[in-house]
């Protein structure tokens, strides 16, 4: 298995390594780790079930139908493709989590792109851009929201009823870049497409668990059950039904054992590092715009973490705000969601959206990349902290 690790599963476990090294020479009290880990405990678990869940309904074939449906109704015409793929990239990435649509959604997209003689790029860079841009609105959807929620003490709805506003803002502003630099006829290179044939669904019981399942999981993050069950339970049912029809589909690569790890580990690290010397840099940072309030804090958001990854940038940054200023872990949130585009490394999401595309053979300019990121975050950080700071 070591043997089969890319440099990404070797840097997810050096960090681990570091990271109980910390605790194993005292730089990281004991008691403090302990703390660390009982506060990711249920985020592990949501993790580890929903990314099982994910994947077996992927291999369901409910999202290549899905995919399918959309160019099929789009009828050749980029313009409602558009609207459709963006609302399908939206929806995944709100109600299953940023991963669920870089990892699955992306090859899912890539496929098509190919039966359909479609421009591979478009179809990738929805993916990825509302992979970190549209997760805002629920817990489910990120990492960060799951920390955030820990610290502001707001239920579900709560929550979503916060951050609707400048969830609609950030993904509108997505969908004008997205059109400007990647879906527009002078970059897509095409003026219409071939609407795909629809393939047999290989397994008609398996496709209806997982619609099914879908269907009870979005009902269970409405009615605001605790999101790590309910994603346990549709995991626990799907590798029900897998092992009812298709067994040879449940193996050990279905469990996400190097998220975990990468997870763990930088709960080990970070706090280690605030301890020692970051925490007074951030403090500096956040006190540097204190002036301009929630679009400073959001600003320290992006750019650390397109320069260290938006998590370990979320968890340094948060250790400064006091606990009961909302609007400042709200506008972090903004910036370390929906600022996270410019960079290959800005979130796990990315890292994962780019082997995808690797392996796919797709090229990535990444002049364009960095450009139209920064143009993207450039407009969509502040204009959705401006919709925040306007519905408070």
């Amino acid at each position: 298995m070591l043997r089969r690790l890319t440099l990404l599963g070797w840097i997810r476990l050096a960090l681990l390594g570091l990271g109980l090294l910390f605790v194993a020479t005292g730089l990281l009290p004991l008691r403090e780790a302990e703390s660390q880990m009982e506060r990711i405990a249920p985020i592990l678990l949501f993790l580890a079930a929903v990314v099982v869940l994910a994947d077996l309904v992927k291999e369901a074939g409910l999202f290549d139908v899905i995919a399918t449906r959309l160019a099929m109704l789009g009828g050749g015409g980029y313009a409602v493709l558009f609207l459709l793929c963006t609302a399908f990239a939206s929806l995944v990435t709100i109600f299953l989590n940023l991963d669920t649509t870089a990892v699955l959604l992306t090859p899912v997209m890539l496929a098509l792109a190919a039966r359909t003689g479609i421009a591979a790029l478009p179809l990738a860079m929805t993916t990825l851009w509302l992979a970190n841009t549209a997760s805002l609105l629920l817990p489910v959807s990120n990492l960060t929201n799951l920390l955030v929620l820990g610290r502001v003490e707001m239920s579900t709805r709560e929550f979503a009823g916060r951050l609707w506003i400048p969830q609609l803002v950030a993904i509108a502003i997505t969908m004008l870049f997205l059109w400007v630099f990647f879906w527009r006829r002078g970059r897509r290179g095409a003026e219409r497409y071939a609407p795909p044939i629809p393939e047999p669904v290989a397994d008609r019981v398996l496709f209806a668990v997982a619609a099914g399942v879908c269907v009870l999981f979005v009902a269970a993050i409405l009615l605001e059950l605790p999101i790590q069950f309910a994603a346990l339970a549709g995991a626990a049912l799907m590798i029900a039904a897998f092992t009812w029809r298709d067994r040879a589909k449940l193996t050990f690569a279905l469990f996400p054992w190097q998220l975990l790890v990468f997870v763990v580990g930088l709960f080990l690290v970070v706090p280690t590092l605030s301890r020692h010397g970051l925490a007074s840099v951030m403090g500096t940072l956040i006190g540097t715009h204190a002036g301009d309030g929630a679009y400073g804090v959001a600003a320290v958001g992006a750019v650390l973490s397109n320069l260290i990854n938006n998590l370990p940038a979320y968890t340094a940054v948060e250790q400064v705000i006091p606990v009961g200023d909302r609007e400042a872990l709200f506008a972090l949130l903004i910036g370390t969601n929906v600022g996270a585009v410019i960079t290959p490394w800005a979130s796990l999401a990315t890292l994962l959206w780019f082997e995808w595309c690797r392996r796919r053979g797709v090229r990535v300019p990444i002049r364009t990349f960095l450009l139209a990121g920064t143009a993207l975050v450039a407009v969509a950080v502040p204009a959705t902290v401006a919709a925040l700071l306007l519905t408070a």
